[in-house]
């Protein structure tokens, strides 16, 4: 469970990660000031990860390595980390980089992307799957859910783009008062300066997204990523060849996609329907 902080709550992993990270640090003599500089953190997020209360980013381990005299014991610790209740095991690599990046790009076909959805949206998700949820484990997925929706306007300064399928608003998942508050969720976070949604209309001859959902992601250290997800799966790229390909993809859809404005009328066209 995360706390009031958005960090994650203190794990055994996360303590011992710590631990050997202070231990290092101390070794080679740096304060904790002096550390954070030399791997581009501040004094208080190195407290917070030697402490076991933050989950480091996933390029962590390595800048350290690199200042702590490259033991290899961070990269072998940073391996057993526990990760983030309520998220699947294969989108946790995914879902910490998210949490830093300075570019967010996601295409989708299937279903409105948790970043965009509403609670009773997200509940009939929950409610539909197979096998059947617990109580405690929708509730557990609903709270990161959550927290992740924050980075909109915690991250001000990411981009955030999405293109969506006009069917998924179309097929009233929840019913008519589930889709009607959707809209008007995704209209009110349309509005916000670093976020740019775009329809793909239902009738398009030519369409670059036909292989299927896609997320792509920059870092602070400028190195894109993609994410690419299926059934009980999901697959994390890194080889700069693929991801050019999806990025190129991408570029396509969102030319093909309707424009800012034209996509809010739409919505709103969608929602006056209802």
């Amino acid at each position: 469970m995360l706390g009031t902080s958005g960090e994650p709550e203190s794990s055994d992993s996360l303590r011992t990660f710590g631990a050997v990270v202070q231990a290092l640090r101390e070794h080679a003599g740096l304060s904790r000031e002096e550390f954070g500089d030399r791997v581009g953190l501040s004094k208080h997020t190195v407290a917070s990860v030697e402490l076991g209360r933050r989950m480091p980013d996933p390029t962590f381990a390595e800048r350290s390595e690199a200042v702590l005299g490259n033991t290899g014991a961070l990269r072998r610790a940073a391996q057993h980390l526990a990760r983030q209740p309520g998220l699947a095991a294969w989108f946790r690599r995914w879902a910490r980089l998210e949490a830093t990046a300075i570019t967010l790009y996601t295409y989708e076909c299937r279903l409105i992307p948790g970043l965009l959805q509403t609670e009773a949206y997200a509940r009939q998700l929950f409610d539909d799957e197979l096998p059947p949820l617990a109580d405690e484990q929708i509730e557990a997925q609903w709270e990161a859910r959550a927290e992740r929706q924050r980075l909109l306007r915690q991250r001000p300064n990411t981009e955030f783009s999405f293109v969506l399928e006009e069917h998924l608003f179309l097929r009233h998942t929840g019913g008519v008062d589930v889709t009607r508050e959707l809209i008007d969720h995704v209209l009110e976070i349309s509005v916000l300066r670093n976020v740019e949604i775009q329809i793909m209309p239902l009738v398009r001859e030519s369409h670059a997204g036909l292989h299927g959902p896609m997320q792509l992601l920059e870092p602070p250290e400028n190195k894109w990523f993609a994410y690419i997800e299926g059934p009980e799966c999901g697959q994390f790229i890194s080889d700069p060849k693929v991801v050019g390909v999806l990025q190129r993809r991408y570029a396509r859809m969102r030319a093909q996609a309707l424009s800012l404005e034209d996509s809010v009328s739409l919505l709103q066209r969608m929602r006056g329907d209802l």
